[in-house]
């Protein structure tokens, strides 16, 4: 999997672009090791852009 980084100009809330960031390990990770690490960040990203308006 290539990752490619997100445009500069995009503006996120804080932690979206970390969680993101999980993804470049992925490659390195077992297969078996990934459904843990999309769980994580789907969490990750809920906490994130659930922040945006207090939801």
């Amino acid at each position: 999997m290539t990752s490619q980084p997100l445009s500069a100009a995009v503006q996120s809330p804080a932690g979206i672009m970390e969680s993101l960031g999980a993804l470049q390990d992925l490659d390195d990770l077992p297969t078996a090791e990934h459904v843990a690490l999309f769980t994580t960040l789907h969490n990750s990203l809920t906490a994130a852009l659930s922040s945006i308006d207090d939801v």
